[in-house]
């Protein structure tokens, strides 16, 4: 059974730091691609970040230069670096493996207060 699970969301204030994780098991993480999205309530789900399982890194033109994407295979564990947070960047952020028609996680919720 695949299981992904985020942590790390929580409330901060602009202008701050968060940390998100996403431990997978039931996979071989270190063949897969990772992903983080966002979806804010009736809106599409959006890309974030993404790393290929030989650490090519991409981002979403919002975030670029303020988040950042990594993955440690011997954790089998994927984490997004958020600083500089802006109240827009509200959202639950999921942590997918192998693209839309992959494994999802159950979502973790970052609130920027302004």
């Amino acid at each position: 059974q695949v299981r992904l699970v985020e942590s790390g969301g929580g409330l901060v204030q602009a202008g701050g730091s968060l940390r998100l994780s996403c431990t997978a098991s039931g996979i071989t993480f270190r063949v897969y691609n990772m992903g983080w999205y966002r979806q804010a309530p009736g809106k599409q789900r959006e890309l974030v970040a993404h790393i290929k399982h030989d650490n090519i890194t991409k981002y979403a033109d919002s975030i670029m230069g303020r988040f950042t994407v990594s993955r440690d295979n011997t954790k089998n564990t994927v984490y997004l670096q958020m600083t500089s947070l802006k109240p827009e960047d509200t959202d639950v952020y999921y942590c997918n493996a192998g693209g839309l028609d992959g494994y999802w996680g159950q979502g973790t919720l970052v609130t920027v207060s302004s």
